[in-house]
């Protein structure tokens, strides 16, 4: 192969885990006989492992590894998510999905279904967002199905994403990567050199072992920036002003029947408790502030609320919400926890790690590192990390909880882009999806609805049609939609037939 002599041969990759395996199995893939891979981890550094939950985006990465779905699903003890429910959020007692997917039926020329379904709320007339969005409607019953070749029905258009066991895809990921080329070092790293002209690395030390030299390096070795923050000193924009919470319990339970397609997302009076149904046993977490709770206590407290027996002690995570100042700096790309946390209400922890690297793909480098191409990856991965960062604000601020933990958060000095947002959204219900953010009008509506922010007023374009026929086609939606939701087999059911884990 001829390749341009300023072109990128060697790539080293420091850590494991989700973020780096999922790196190595991209690079080796998309560059084979372009590039060398070396990922370099240590068994006795723990992985977090946040992260079990995916969002629909996670398909597309592993079909362009070539990856079988089911094969992926029995490897991982892995379930379907068709969303996830918010249960507390609003008040205790009420629970609301955020569902893949599209709301309603098909919009009727510039005005979007909801927007007839706020008008029919104004006057009584209709439940809630839920029963007219189908993964919600699907979800309540238990059912999956993979999209159908069915003419004209919500069985055609089934978005959906994954529960999965993060440490089995890690060593999913691993025996691919290996077999096309990886070359996989033990080792802890003591010393990081950098080049004494211009600062970049030249190489990183492993314990009583060799040293290993690279032209370009991604840091996968989470919160702890080995080289992104520890070697090259980037910074790191600190984000607990607004999502304060600092620590999260880990602990899984025994399964319990039905297998739910959905992420349960429960919140407590300190923050809030994901769980996350797998083949073979529910992941759960507490996800709190520790300067309105105990360690202990929050042990006690989720511990309490688990619906199977604990098959461990919980373990503890430690976090700072928010992003690295710079995500690429020199020769060094940061993916995963070492670019930045943020807790995984809404499942972005692995999408960052897939988007991270479509975008290092995307302005691949070669020897000279160019500025430009630098500069549009960091400023593309910020964009990214602040808006999701105002979604999940958005979760903590619309909220009618009273403890202290929930009415703090209501006082914070919310960000400008997500203080528009909400405006816009009061005027008159619009929502405008900006620059490809990660999460869609579909996304912010539901969220809105479920957590009682509503518009002043609905689109104006609504009072063309009569009443009556809007009526006529809100049942007509439901209905539909619900009997397509009866017609799909039970999520167990599906599982045990197409995907199984042996």
């Amino acid at each position: 192969m001829n390749l341009h002599p300023d072109a990128i041969r060697k790539v080293v990759i420091v850590g494991g885990g989700t973020s780096g395996w999922m790196t190595a199995t991209a690079l080796i893939e998309m560059l084979a006989g372009r590039v060398d891979v070396t990922l370099i981890e240590s068994d006795e550094i723990g992985i977090v492992g946040v992260g079990e939950a995916t969002i629909p985006p996670i398909r597309r990465f592993n079909a362009g590894m070539g990856i079988d779905e089911d094969e992926f699903l029995r490897a991982t003890q892995g379930t379907f998510k068709l969303g996830i429910e918010f249960k507390d959020w609003t008040r205790i007692g009420h629970a609301y999905h955020h569902a893949f997917g599209s709301v309603g039926g098909r919009d009727l020329g510039m005005v979007q279904f909801y927007n007839y379904w706020l008008k029919l709320r104004t006057l009584g007339e209709v439940g809630p967002l839920d029963d007219y969005t189908f993964n919600a409607i699907a979800a309540r019953q238990n059912k999956f199905m993979r999209s159908a070749k069915i003419e004209n029905s919500p069985l055609a258009n089934i978005t959906h994403a994954f529960h999965f066991d993060a440490s089995l895809y890690s060593q999913f990921l691993r025996k691919r990567a290996e077999a096309k080329g990886v070359r996989r070092i033990e080792g802890k790293i003591v010393d990081v050199q950098l080049r004494a002209e211009d600062g970049f690395i030249e190489s990183v030390q492993l314990q009583n072992g060799p040293r290993i030299e690279g032209e370009l390096f991604v840091d996968c070795s989470g919160f702890r920036g080995l080289l992104i923050e520890r070697a090259l000193h980037t910074g790191y924009v600190d984000w607990s002003h607004w999502l304060p919470a600092n620590r999260a319990l880990a602990v899984p339970c025994e399964s319990v029947a039905p297998l739910t397609p959905y992420t349960r997302s429960t919140a407590h009076h300190v923050g809030w408790q994901w769980r996350i149904p797998l083949q073979h046993r529910i992941g759960n977490g507490l996800v709190y502030c520790s300067d309105y709770i105990s360690d202990d206590e929050a042990s006690a407290l989720l511990l309490s609320k688990l619906d199977g027996k604990a098959l461990a002690d919980p373990r503890p995570i430690r976090f700072v919400t928010g992003m690295r100042r710079k995500f690429w700096q020199r020769n060094c790309v940061a993916i995963g926890l070492a670019s930045g946390f943020l807790e995984p209400l809404e499942s972005t922890s692995i999408h960052f790690i897939q988007t991270s690297i479509s975008k290092l793909l995307a302005y691949f480098p070669d020897r000279r590192f160019n500025p430009v191409d630098i500069d549009a990856y960091n400023r593309q991965t910020q964009f990214e990390f602040e808006r999701s960062r105002d979604f999940i604000i958005l979760h903590y601020l619309a909220t009618e909880r009273t403890e202290p933990f929930w009415q703090d958060r209501r006082r914070i000095d919310v960000p400008d882009t997500l203080q528009q947002k909400i405006d816009l959204f009061r005027s008159a219900g619009r929502i405008i999806r900006e620059q490809e953010e990660l999460f869609t009008e579909s996304s912010w509506l539901q969220v809105f609805a479920g957590q009682n922010v509503l518009p002043e007023q609905y689109h104006p374009i609504v009072d063309v049609m009569p009443l009556d026929d809007i009526r006529k086609m809100a049942r007509s939606v439901a209905g539909v939609l619900d009997r397509s939701a009866q017609a799909m087999p039970a999520h167990a059911s599906y599982i045990e037939k197409h995907c199984k884990a042996i």
